[in-house]
């Protein structure tokens, strides 16, 4: 009996964080996307049930559609670009130069600088007028780009800035993945004649399998809710551009005079169930 209350004691803090700042907030959500709230309803508690109709209100609006095309590509070619270059430096890093540790800790840089510094740095740097960006392009003879204020390039204006602050935690997950390995397996494969295109595709990747799901993982639902960057780079424009379905939650929540705090929350929970999907996809692989 005693046991048991011990037991009950350790898991206790654990049951009351994951109620109070996981289950709570979700219940919360989930009861905003059923309801119409308002301003006045947070301060009377009357607001009445709507059932699905906030999810209709998305799933008819003009916007839903394009901002799920953003959210995929965003999230797509972020996964893509940051796991393959986080991929190849951690291959890099591997060899242990002089100065190795020291450079593999100079690229954590973008990871622990706060976004909204990253952010703020990436507009200075696409800025049409004033950025590096386009300064350089002048001097070999291009013209410039309206990188952030382009409905052709905001997208992949802010997809470029969110692969660049990703890349840190790709290296670091891959690179101790790499660690891993037994360095007899690759003595065994080079006494075979193994070349290194061979090594890599035969013995790094398929042992590295485990941790390449969790970071492609991790990185999906990471990307999935990114917000603060596309906000600060271009606000989800111009003309809903870059508008992603986390951007678009926040606008329809405190993005208006006229908050529409339902339809925020019903475009939230579509992410939640996304993530949740692969999540179930993610540990149902890893139990066969």
């Amino acid at each position: 009996m005693r046991s048991k209350v011990s037991g009950w004691a350790f898991l206790a803090p654990v049951v009351v964080y994951l109620g109070a700042f996981y289950a709570y907030p979700l219940y919360r959500n989930l009861d905003l996307s059923l309801r119409h709230y308002t301003v006045r309803s947070f301060v009377q508690g009357d607001a009445p049930f709507t059932g699905l109709d906030n999810y209709d209100t998305i799933w008819s609006d003009p916007t839903f559609w394009p901002a799920v095309w953003h959210t995929a590509v965003f999230t797509g070619v972020s996964l893509v670009f940051q796991f393959s270059i986080g991929m190849a430096l951690a291959l890099f890093f591997r060899q242990h130069f002089p100065l190795s540790a020291t450079l593999r800790a100079l690229f954590l840089v973008p990871w622990l600088l706060p976004l909204i510094v990253s952010a703020s740095t990436w507009s200075w740097m696409l800025n049409s007028d004033s950025g590096i960006v386009n300064a350089a392009l002048r001097l070999i003879g291009l013209d410039p780009v309206n990188w952030l204020t382009s409905p052709a390039w905001s997208l992949a204006s802010v997809t470029i800035a969110n692969i660049w602050i990703g890349i840190p935690f790709n290296l670091v997950v891959v690179y101790s993945g790499l660690q891993a390995i037994p360095a007899e397996i690759y003595e065994a494969a080079a006494l075979d004649g193994s070349r290194p295109w061979q090594t890599f595709w035969r013995i790094t990747f398929p042992l590295l399998r485990p941790v390449s799901a969790i970071t492609l993982l991790l990185g999906l639902i990471y990307t999935l809710k990114v917000f603060d960057i596309i906000w600060i780079m271009t606000k989800g424009g111009p003309a809903d551009a870059s508008t992603t379905l986390a951007t678009w939650s926040y606008r329809l929540s405190f993005g208006n005079l006229l908050p529409a705090f339902g339809p925020g929350a019903a475009v939230g929970n579509l992410l939640i169930i996304v993530a949740m999907v692969f999540g179930l996809l993610y540990i149902r692989t890893s139990l066969r």
